[in-house]
């Protein structure tokens, strides 16, 4: 007897339920394992002192991605350039970037324009300076690579050793995609790794705002209440405490909708909105039960 072809969309919606049945079972299926393949190669280069390295993405993020589908049929949506004016779609052919001066008035650009004053593709990262690691506000962390030795054994695990002992990072500047950035390199868990850097003037100093000059000095009682809460919440700092749970949720909702169960939306009972006092001491009431 000749089988009948299975529906190509349930032949996806039952692969797609054994590949979440899978990674629910193990937990550890999610885990992105280290990448095989390395982003950018170079060297550190301090003075006349070269450490070759490779470069490999560190950071993922893990939140939940949705595709905008068409709801008659489920099919992905398409972005499209469309002209202000005349409200036609414009061929990439025709797209120009420009950067506005005025309202409305643009200094347009050829992308060979723009092509011409693009940093060039440097294969080092040039160290100025070593500084205290902890002298460098997190404010200005932008994303982290793994730096791993690149037939520089020696000269790789000198760095190391010294950036650990002596609690120093190594400042400079690196090119990633033709876009320069400051860098720390600096040692973490036994490798080394790069940090980029947010430049000072992409930072808002956060002093200048207006609100803080109407703040008003917090009462007595008031300030006893949340030192001793704070007291009471003090411990180590461990990030695995913290989960993503809207992530969590989906994930939830995606097994119940791949096993057809219907899906009821409950509404969060409303807060009651309390005065600071009596926030504070039903607060510490709380955590002396526990």
């Amino acid at each position: 007897m000749e089988k009948k072809p299975r529906h190509p969309k349930k032949q996806e919606a039952v692969k797609a339920q054994k590949s979440a049945e899978k990674t629910a079972e193990n937990p550890s299926m999610g885990k992105r394992a280290p990448s095989r393949r390395p982003m950018w190669t170079g060297s550190v280069t301090i003075g006349l002192i070269n450490v070759p390295v490779k470069l490999y993405p560190m950071i993922y993020d893990r939140g939940v991605s949705f595709h905008f589908l068409h709801k008659t049929d489920n099919h992905p949506l398409r972005y499209q350039k469309i002209c202000t004016k005349d409200n036609a779609v414009v061929p990439w052919s025709e797209v120009a970037k420009g950067y506005e001066v005025s309202k409305g008035q643009y200094v347009v650009f050829g992308q060979e324009e723009l092509d011409a004053v693009k940093p060039e593709s440097d294969k080092r990262i040039r160290i100025s300076k070593f500084v205290d690691y902890f002298s460098v506000d997190p404010v200005y962390f932008s994303s982290t690579y793994a730096l791993m030795p690149d037939k520089s054994g020696d000269a790789y695990s000198l760095l190391l050793q010294v950036l650990e002992k002596m609690g120093k990072a190594a400042a400079g500047r690196i090119t990633l995609r033709t876009k320069e950035y400051p860098a720390l390199v600096h040692a973490y868990k036994g490798a080394l790794v790069l940090t980029t850097l947010r430049y000072g003037y992409d930072v808002v100093d956060p002093s200048g705002f207006e609100e803080l000059g109407e703040l008003t000095a917090p009462e007595k009682a008031e300030l006893e209440l949340a030192k001793k809460i704070i007291t009471d919440l003090s411990g180590e700092f461990d990030i695995n405490e913290y989960k993503d749970t809207y992530r969590e949720k989906v994930e939830a909702l995606i097994q119940k909708k791949l096993k057809g169960e219907t899906i009821t939306v409950e509404k969060p009972p409303k807060e009651e909105i309390k005065g600071l006092m009596a926030a504070l001491q039903e607060t510490l009431k709380q955590l002396e039960k526990k």
